[in-house]
């Protein structure tokens, strides 16, 4: 019963922690929403979240594995440089510039390309394999339409606020000029963009880390 209960907690232990990351993810991208609003630039954040970040891990890494840590050359340093600007910096700025743009549920929501765009890299480059007939391959392919139409879908279609129709009887403010629309929507359709360019950046970064680890392994 014991060897049961803990060989499930180590099964569960994964999807736990890929919650806990989608939470973290949530409440970064708010806390940036927030700090956006009141004063700071997407280009700041990045720089300040880059730096603490390399305060922090580097030393760790150098600890942990600098047994077992294999030789750094100078074509390794130059792809891991590529992989920091496609996969971290370029999807920081986006996704700080898109929230700016949006709100934090449109980057929650456009996260779910990150999977989509991956699978669609991974084919490409040939680290994925489909069979038609598989339905495993079929699950993914309807899968990853699935996630690009719901992000075509809440990008493009902005619609009215929930709490304003909870409160339709309170006496309503007056309506937006067209310009004032116009404006608002353009900018929700901008910050869907970004993200979902930053969505692709991180899906293009695994691709690129997978690759590395081949002749880099971790430690």
């Amino acid at each position: 019963m014991g060897m049961g209960v803990k060989q499930l907690v180590v099964r569960l232990v994964p999807y736990a922690a890929m919650v806990a990351v989608q939470c973290v993810q949530v409440g970064i991208t708010t806390l940036s929403k927030a700090a956006i609003s009141q004063g700071a630039t997407p280009l700041i954040l990045a720089v300040y979240a880059d730096a603490i970040a390399s305060l922090i891990l580097l030393p760790l890494s150098f600890f942990l594995n600098r047994k077992n840590m294999p030789p750094l050359t100078f074509a390794l340093l130059c792809k891991v440089f590529i992989l920091s600007l496609i996969g971290i910096t370029l999807m920081q700025i986006c996704v700080y510039t898109g929230v700016s743009f949006s709100s934090p549920t449109l980057a929650s929501a456009t996260n779910n390309l990150i999977p989509a765009f991956t699978f669609l890299l991974a084919v490409i480059f040939r680290m994925e394999k489909v069979d038609l007939r598989s339905l495993i391959s079929q699950i993914k392919i309807i899968g990853t339409l699935v996630s690009i139409s719901g992000a075509f879908i809440i990008t493009l279609y902005k619609g009215p606020s929930i709490v304003a129709l909870l409160f339709e009887h309170q006496p309503k403010p007056q309506p937006p000029t067209s310009f004032t629309l116009l404006a608002t929507t353009d900018n929700w359709v901008i910050g869907g963009i970004l993200l979902s360019i930053a969505s692709f950046s991180i899906a293009a970064g695994n691709i690129f880390q997978a690759a590395i680890l081949k002749s880099y392994p971790s430690g």
